[in-house]
């Protein structure tokens, strides 16, 4: 479409569609998103002009910046073992179960299955974060380690596609110094700049925190990275910053939630080709219940140690069995340096986006917990020492 306006109008179109429904049916916003994009893509067509890709980039970039400002370091602290234990094997047994399974299996060749087992080893922050702010679940401690779980497990794929495929010079060099230099620095220097600017109308907070992550961004696609990678660290380290100022994230997600996440939601639906789906449905409807599969022999089980009730270790395991953000762009760095082909692109991405549909609608749906705040934890536990 030549014009612009009315392909925005389009686009926005979707997204209020996609929320009206979302009111409706009583489900995320986030996944009705995808599948109104993947049917709008296949009948109608959506075209992915730079401008759209740019708008949804963005907004992959500010969710993940917006789920690292919701890690408490206390909970962490206090839940280390849940959070780190749970996130390795998160990570762990979907990446070795794919990998095993591509290769031995279906015959991939070795670099095909370790696309495959890092594409589906990931957890959807964009996903998980978006429910967790609709249920009110980000508030809660179980909502928080859930949160920083996603965080090892996608810092694990991170780490693991950066191992296996990352060309090592100065420009990845370079990157990894100012990330390091900008984490170090953005705890200090950030409340004082928020103070000095005060509340205005014009947000110059919410101009520097775009500023921050689309430099970074930058530099990390210079090194052949992604810009997503840096922006959950510095959401980690902005976290106290926003904790103090219970307004700013407020407004952040305003911005995020109205006119940047829905292109990327809307954007990786209109990617699923439901020719190319009919296709291969049994191999992708294979690796999505190879994920799961794998995601509960790790997962759930530990809840059960770490002493979960049966409904929060359930909800926990489905939770971190999605998969979106990192996952479709594991397989798309596949595809575009030519280590799967298209077909097998079709395959995982597609597996990937229904990781983020499933488990979701079920955890929704059926297991459900109550949400329970930080501060009626630390109410509860503030009594149990006076008696």
């Amino acid at each position: 479409m030549d014009n612009v306006w009315l392909a925005s109008a389009l686009w926005i179109g979707l997204a209020l569609l996609a929320s009206i429904i979302s009111i409706r049916i009583a489900m995320s916003v986030a996944l009705v998103e995808i599948m109104v994009g993947a049917v709008a893509g296949n009948i109608i067509g959506l075209e992915l002009t730079q401008w759209v890709n740019f708008l949804a980039g963005f907004g992959a970039i500010m969710l993940t910046f917006l789920a690292g400002t919701e890690i408490d370091i206390a909970v962490v602290r206090k839940h280390v073992a849940a959070s780190v234990g749970i996130g390795v094997l998160s990570f762990l047994a979907p990446y070795l179960g794919v990998l095993v399974y591509a290769h031995y299996a279906i015959g991939w060749s070795w670099p095909e299955a370790q696309i495959a087992g890092i594409s589906m080893s990931t957890t959807s922050v964009a996903v998980v974060y978006a429910v967790m702010v609709e249920t009110g679940l980000n508030k809660t401690e179980l909502g928080k380690i859930i949160l920083a779980a996603c965080f090892i497990t996608d810092l694990g794929t991170v780490l693991a596609l950066g191992i296996v495929f990352a060309h090592f010079d100065l420009w990845l060099a370079l990157f990894g110094a100012v990330t390091a230099v900008a984490l170090w620095l953005l705890p200090r220097f950030a409340p004082w700049f928020f103070t000095k600017v005060g509340h205005r109308v014009h947000e110059p907070e919410t101009k520097f925190i775009s500023l921050v992550l689309l430099s970074l961004g930058g530099l990390a696609t210079v090194a052949g990275s992604e810009a997503v990678l840096p922006a959950y660290l510095v959401g980690m380290a902005l976290a106290p910053a926003f904790l103090s100022e219970p307004e700013l994230p407020h407004r952040v997600r305003i911005i995020a939630f109205t006119m940047l996440t829905p292109f990327y939601f809307l954007k990786a639906g209109s990617l699923v080709d439901f020719g190319a789906v009919a296709a291969s449905a049994g191999l992708i409807l294979v690796f999505l219940l190879l994920k799961m599969a794998t995601k509960f022999a790790g997962i759930l089980p530990l809840t059960r140690v770490l002493s979960f009730e049966a409904r929060e270790g359930m909800y926990t395991t489905l939770l971190m069995s999605t998969g979106l953000t990192f996952g479709s762009i594991s397989a798309l760095f596949g595809l575009t340096n030519h280590i799967i082909d298209q077909r097998q692109y079709t395959i995982l991405v597609t597996a990937v986006i229904a990781s983020a549909v499933v488990p979701t609608l079920i955890a929704q749906r059926w297991f459900m917990p109550r949400a329970v705040t930080v501060e009626e934890h630390r109410d509860a536990d503030a009594e149990k020492s006076h008696v």
